[in-house]
């Protein structure tokens, strides 16, 4: 069995603890304690517990108008876990504005990929009407916690799209909120907040009940 340090022996910027290896013994002993893995090259992994974890809450998201009409235009559709590895190869290579290079590791993908197949990792998936992938999410439930992990596009709004509709698919089973590890200008748009690690890990140990 896989086991963490305790997640107030953090540092300030919330590293926890490095390996060498990511496997879903891993990533299943860390999720339930609030860590998530951040590797730095194709080798070395580092977990982290920061002190302030970014929620997005379910009752509380935002959606601007001009991305309802964006919907109501190109007519995206849903699938779950249709092209599980497609999404988090998309997600490592798909540039990013502001943003050099990736953390989806090699290892890391294979270690996802690994956790999709033993039903713990999940790709949301936004499609055009004429069956083009348009882009995407991945992320990891565990019982009612769902943590986000990465979302690219190849068309607008469409990893918007995707998000939107996870949280909709996850109100389903029972969840109320979202982990987004690190707010984005674009969960922060939606409506995210920071709460204090202690705050989060009482909610986390809640959902897996």
């Amino acid at each position: 069995m896989i086991k963490f340090p305790a997640s107030d022996t953090a540092d300030k910027d919330g590293f926890l603890a490095w390996s060498l290896e990511i496997s879903p013994d891993y990533l299943i002993a860390a999720y339930r304690e609030g860590i998530f893995p951040w590797p730095v090259d194709d080798e070395s992994v580092l977990w982290f517990s920061p002190p302030e974890r970014a929620i997005l809450f379910f009752d509380k998201v935002s959606v601007h108008k001009r991305t309802q009409r964006s919907f109501r235009h190109r007519k995206f559709s849903l699938r779950i876990n249709h092209c599980f590895d497609e999404i988090i190869r998309n997600c490592s290579e798909v540039p990013r504005k502001n943003q050099p290079g990736t953390w989806i590791t090699p290892k890391l993908k294979q270690a996802y990929s690994e956790f999709h197949r033993m039903g713990y990792a999940m790709s949301f998936e936004a499609w055009t009407p004429d069956g083009r992938l348009a882009g995407g999410m991945y992320g990891v439930k565990i019982g009612r916690y769902f943590s986000g992990e990465s979302m690219f596009h190849f068309e607008p709004d469409a990893s918007k799209f995707a998000l939107l509709s996870a949280v909709e698919y996850l109100k389903g089973e029972g969840v109320t909120w979202l982990d987004a590890q690190v707010a984005s200008p674009l969960l922060l748009e939606m409506g995210a907040v920071n709460l204090p690690r202690e705050e989060f890990l009482e909610m986390l140990k809640e959902s897996l009940k």
